[in-house]
């Protein structure tokens, strides 16, 4: 029986980040924790159609900083930045009371939205719950993440699909998936869709590519440019005259001909 992994917790050493980083005693560990999941709970509930896709949480003394990965950074800010001031002072009054700590909420745009494993869920999410047609929305979603430029994907959707009496599951993927490499660079996601039928549950994997280090990096010797096959006209010099495009059999022709001397033409007595 082969045993299944999360992804993201079998590559923390290589490619993958822990969300939370800090460091606690045993005695505040528990309490720390439960206030992260609570806080991106919240984050999350709040701008469900914030493109929100990583909250990433760093603690101080005296000071706890919010790092919100969003695709939509104008929908989580709004205008003038009140929607971030309200959410400082929801999660200053829910989870930490009358302490005094300081409280920071950066807002990251992502860069790659299309290979992003958990806006890829949330876009099949919405559209299920649309009750657009499943095949539809996974090849759909399919074909925007490999072009991309992700190396491969892979899409499971299980449940009472299209509202059918017996669950099943159903599994698209094209491209390559090494998920038995420590450096391959998987990005994965899962969650549900509420529907009236009940819960659709939805997983992602996304092939970046492989992550090298500085070493491996070096000990790769780079590959000799390759020479092109045929040089186009418009980059040929020709001085301003016009060019004239000749057989190679005449031109060698004709430098034979200029090579061989002229005739001696004997005197006439």
């Amino acid at each position: 029986m082969g045993s299944k992994v999360n992804p993201r917790s079998f590559r923390t050493v290589t490619t993958y980040q822990l969300p939370s980083r800090w460091f606690a005693s045993r005695e505040i560990f528990a309490k720390n924790l439960r206030v992260d999941i609570g806080i991106r709970k919240l984050i999350q509930k709040k701008f469900r159609d914030g493109g929100v896709a990583r909250i990433d949480i760093e603690r101080a003394l005296g000071e706890v900083k919010i790092i919100v990965h969003t695709s939509k950074p104008g929908v989580v800010i709004g205008r003038g930045g009140s929607l971030i001031e309200e959410l400082k002072q929801e999660v200053k009054k829910k989870f930490f009371g009358s302490e005094k700590i300081k409280i920071n909420i950066n807002i990251q745009e992502i860069s790659d939205p299309d290979t992003t494993a958990e806006l890829i869920y949330q876009g099949i999410r919405d559209q299920i719950e649309q009750r657009i047609p499943f095949r539809r929305a996974i090849k759909r979603s399919l074909e925007n993440v490999m072009r991309g430029g992700a190396l491969g994907c892979k899409i499971q959707i299980s449940g009472r699909l299209n509202g059918a009496d017996i669950a099943r599951r159903e599994t698209v993927s094209k491209g390559r998936l090494p998920l038995q490499k420590l450096r391959a660079n998987i990005d994965y996601s899962r969650g549900v869709a509420q529907t009236v039928y009940g819960v659709i549950g939805i997983k992602v994997w996304v092939y970046k590519g492989d992550v090298f280090s500085e070493e491996d990096m070096q000990e790769q010797k780079p590959k000799p440019a390759k020479a092109p096959l045929r040089q186009k006209r418009s980059h040929l010099q020709t001085g301003g005259q016009k060019l004239i495009l000749r057989k190679k059999a005449d031109v060698e022709k004709e430098a034979v001909k200029k090579i061989e001397p002229a005739p001696i033409e004997k005197e006439t007595k």
